[in-house]
């Protein structure tokens, strides 16, 4: 099981109070799945992206991601891929020992 959350679940977002209390439940939800489904062989994690350079973002002014960027210690915006690798690593067999977590992928946004 691969949930995807959001950083708003750990840092406040303005404008963003009900989507960030949702996301927390998912997270709690994933721990709790984990712990229930684990003696089943069934892992649960859930990444959370950061600021992803998506069409949701696209619609920002340069000046907007520019600020965005100066939040997060790699210094840009991730990209699909950059979330699109950790859902697979946490697919994987690589990972058959990971259960419970929840990955950010955020470029160090949330610390």
């Amino acid at each position: 099981i691969l949930a995807l959350t959001y950083i708003g679940s750990e840092r406040t977002v303005p404008n963003y109070n009900t989507m960030g209390v949702c996301k927390a439940a998912l997270e709690a939800s994933t721990r709790y799945l984990a712990g229930s489904l684990g003696p089943k062989g069934i892992r649960a994690n859930a990444i959370a992206p950061g600021f992803i350079a998506t069409d949701m973002t696209r619609v920002l002014s340069d000046d907007q991601k520019a600020e965005m960027a100066r939040t997060i210690p790699l210094g840009r915006a991730g990209q699909p891929e950059d979330v699109a690798n950790a859902v697979l690593f946490l697919a994987s067999e690589g990972a058959a020992y990971i259960t419970g977590q929840v990955l950010n992928v955020d470029g160090g946004m949330v610390m």
